[in-house]
């Protein structure tokens, strides 16, 4: 279970279930988030581990009411629970995410301690409950986790088995969302969501400096998307992907999105919580495709821009709220994946309080 990671030790660090803790804190590095901001921190104090926000880590232009913010949290509680389950630890957890994010709190500065957290910025709370059998299940998401990235290349043309999708569906419905595989013409509708989301944003030069910040170059703090996970090109394919103002240096691929299958995360309301359960629905689902052979890519342009927001909530007939649309495809095992984008060190983002 090791990370090969070393995180603050003190005394308290070496009690069982505060190890525990900050073990399952140490595998939530590697959860996806926007342009791999990793927006949180970890306290972990005595049989609890809380989960905050980071602020100095939201995309204050690009993500104002920090909904992307909570979808990587989301994320990263995924990856801490399947890190405990793996350990045989059975947990119980508060998912608060009910405070309001301030816009002029949103900095650019990616770099910090895990202390000093203001207690307005608790998202959720885990605590330890006992022990159990170690879950089988949660043994392979945990090992999943290590092999999960990003993949921006163009999609194969190898069909996708509906029995996948069906399995990354019922991973995202065990986490209270849901998962719409969206039909063709929708995807031609959700082309132009996505479209018309980089339009808005490209055109604002606030957002483009924003981007510029977290995207390209070597990235040697930590966070962001550096140039070697970017496609060289524009894919070929009907759904565009994410322009981030520049070319990075992985191949794009032969292949297009013809095989592909496009869906949308939804939820009845629009709230934090959801926004939090939606993440991870993500998480969950990822690994899922990830067993069952499937890329996954996750689109958030439509969703950052309110008025593509509600086209992709016309695509779900008006019923519920779309939190993110995704991608799965056929993995192409005749090319070796990205490299996997870089982390923060686990001091950085994980604190351990000692009550003395």
């Amino acid at each position: 279970m090791d990370s090969g990671e070393e995180y603050p030790t003190t005394e308290a660090a070496n009690r069982p279930g505060v190890q525990a803790l900050a073990q399952a804190a140490d595998a939530a590095r590697y959860a996806p988030s926007i342009h791999n901001t990793q927006p949180w921190r970890w306290r972990v104090h005595g049989d609890a581990a809380e989960l905050y926000g980071e602020r100095r880590r939201q995309l204050g232009t690009l993500d104002p009411d920090a909904r992307l913010l909570m979808i990587s949290c989301g994320a990263a509680l995924q990856h801490a629970l399947v890190a405990l389950a793996a350990q045989g630890w059975r947990t119980d957890v508060d998912r608060i995410a009910g405070h309001r994010w301030s816009v002029s709190t949103g900095v650019a500065d990616p770099i910090g301690t895990a202390a000093g957290t203001p207690d307005d910025d608790l998202i959720a709370r885990v605590r330890l409950s006992g022990r159990s059998e170690v879950d089988p299940v949660a043994l392979r998401r945990f090992q999943t986790m290590m092999l999960r990235h990003t993949d921006r290349r163009a999609a194969t043309n190898e069909p996708v088995d509906p029995a996948a999708v069906e399995a990354v569906a019922q991973a995202a419905v065990q986490e209270h969302t849901g998962l719409q595989v969206l039909r063709p013409d929708q995807v031609i509708e959700l082309a132009v969501a996505v479209q018309r989301a980089q339009d808005v944003e490209i055109a604002d030069p606030r957002q483009r400096a924003e981007l510029a910040r977290w995207v390209g170059g070597t990235r040697a703090a930590g966070t962001g998307v550096p140039d070697a996970v970017l496609p060289s090109g524009k894919p070929q394919t009907t759904v565009p992907g994410r322009d981030f103002g520049r070319a990075g240096s992985l191949p794009v691929g032969a292949g297009h999105d013809t095989a592909a299958v496009y869906a949308v995360l939804h939820g009845d309301t629009d709230t934090p919580l959801d926004w939090l359960r939606a993440g991870e629905a993500l998480s969950a689902g990822w690994l899922v495709a990830i067993e069952r052979g499937l890329s996954l890519l996750p689109f958030s342009a439509p969703v950052e821009v309110l008025s593509t927001r509600q086209a992709l909530r016309h695509l779900l007939a008006g019923i519920t709220y779309p939190y993110l649309a995704l991608r799965l495809s056929r993995t192409d095992p005749a090319h070796a994946d990205p490299p996997y984008t870089p982390r923060l060190a686990a001091e950085q983002v994980i604190e351990i309080v000692d009550p003395g």
